[in-house]
């Protein structure tokens, strides 16, 4: 019996240590999970996002604050255009006019003071008024037309930051090769100065070399500095987020395009359709003016309930609570000096519409035509540049062979090293101003955003 017991006693002890065991490593368990974070948030707290030129553009058209405000106010000239369509439009109206009255009832308005009024109006025939409303709608579309030009200044500019980032980190990368070359000729030259074979002179000149170096390094970190932070603004990446660019040209499509582009862009230049449509606008209005000598046609209708307190009955000879009034109002125009006015206003703003379309037709077509040479001479620019750069390379080669002769020492080497880099970035720069000639010959010609479609 007391085996028994003893036996019982033995395993609730034993049942109560597993269960505070249990409960301890539960706990312990716990405690690690919240203070060690899981292997995947670690790695993509820090992780780069690697971009194509056209994600990064895309991100740029989703993104961009400028393309949300022309979106606002291409939809604010829309909701304006309405209010002066909405006249040609039923109009209803309730309402009440009651008050005191001391002597004849009547209100400032003209109208019987009523208990409660319904009122109705639309414009039938009103050719100055629908020729405000058209002219409105007009320049609705050319605040459409605004907003394809800010997309496009979007693409450019993204374009412009993607290529130049790739082009200072390609640059930077080049000019960390040429602070080793400088090194080693620094220390060469040294080197040869301790043992009398070299002036002081020639320490300095290395030392230059080098700070110089040095100095360009500085300069294009800030500059990649700078882009990253725009692209990031631009594409709506957080601020601490890496950008990985890969170096690529413009697409194929722009190539093709180039050769009809002077002719596409008298068809497709943003600020060119603008200026189109400012000018149907101002006809529009026009028109509308001129028949402002027409009579004018609107139908209307008034429901009233009237009081007898209004002292109604005092100066009529019936008082009736319920009174309807419907009807067609029309204004034949005898003389009308204002119509005459507003017609001359109107053919002035239309001969001024047409002048600066004009301009504006020879400012595109020259813009074209001069940036159409620019992109050739950044076409031979960087063909100069790309033989240098062979040229370069081949120099380098050769003293090679001529170092592993011992007819040379490694100072020459480094040195022809030293003009490889300087005619890579170069290069770098050469094309980088060559696309970005092509972007603006695009953007005017109001092609850049096709070419991304």
């Amino acid at each position: 019996m007391r085996e028994t017991r003893s036996n019982h006693k033995y395993l609730e002890i034993l049942q109560r240590s597993l269960v505070a065991a249990a409960l301890a490593l539960s706990f312990a368990m716990a405690v690690a999970g919240q203070e060690a974070p899981s292997p995947g948030a670690a790695s993509n707290a820090g992780a780069p996002v690697a971009l194509t030129l056209k994600r990064a553009i895309e991100l740029a058209l989703q993104n961009s604050k400028d393309i949300q405000v022309a979106k606002l106010q291409a939809s604010f000239a829309d909701r304006s255009a309405q209010i002066t369509k909405s006249q040609f439009l039923p109009n209803l109206y309730a309402g009440s006019g009651a008050g005191y009255t001391y002597g004849i009832p009547e209100t400032p308005g003209g109208r019987a003071p009523a208990l409660f009024s319904i009122t109705y109006e639309e414009q039938i025939f009103n050719e100055p008024l629908r020729g405000q409303a058209k002219e409105l709608q007009e320049q609705a579309k050319s605040q459409r037309i605004l907003l394809e030009d800010t997309r496009n200044s979007v693409i450019s500019r993204t374009a412009a930051a993607y290529l130049e980032l790739g082009m200072v980190r390609h640059s930077l990368d080049l000019l960390r090769k040429e602070q080793g070359s400088a090194d080693q000729i620094l220390e060469v030259t040294q080197q040869r100065e301790k043992e009398n074979f070299e002036l002081p002179v020639e320490v300095t000149r290395s030392q230059l070399i080098k700070a110089r170096v040095v100095q360009r390094i500085l300069q294009l970190e800030g500059r990649q500095d700078e882009l990253e932070v725009f692209l990031r603004s631009q594409t709506g990446l957080a601020q601490d987020t890496l950008i990985e660019v890969t170096p690529e040209d413009l697409p194929g499509e722009a190539e093709q395009e180039g050769a009809n582009l002077v002719a596409m862009a008298m068809q497709s230049n943003t600020s060119l359709l603008a200026d189109q449509a400012d000018v149907r606008a101002k006809e529009f209005r026009l028109i509308g003016e001129k028949h402002g000598y027409y009579p004018t046609l609107q139908l209307v209708g008034v429901y009233s309930l009237l009081g007898k307190f209004n002292n109604y009955d005092q100066f009529f000879k019936t008082f009736q609570a319920n009174n309807l009034n419907a009807g067609v109002q029309v204004n034949v125009p005898i003389f009308s000096a204002q119509t005459k006015a507003n017609i001359a206003l109107a053919e002035v703003n239309l001969h001024i519409a047409q002048a600066n379309l004009a301009n504006k037709k020879n400012e595109v077509s020259a813009a074209v035509r001069q940036k159409t040479r620019h992109l050739r001479e950044r076409d031979a620019a960087k063909e100069v540049a790309r033989l240098e750069l062979q040229l370069a390379q081949q120099d380098v080669a050769v003293l090679q062979s001529q170092l592993d002769e011992g007819k040379i020492n490694l100072r020459d080497v480094e040195h022809a090293r030293l003009q490889e880099n300087e005619k890579w970035m170069l290069y770098l720069d050469a094309n980088f101003q060559r696309q970005q000639a092509q972007l603006d010959l695009l953007q005017t010609a109001g092609q850049l955003d096709k070419v991304w479609q």
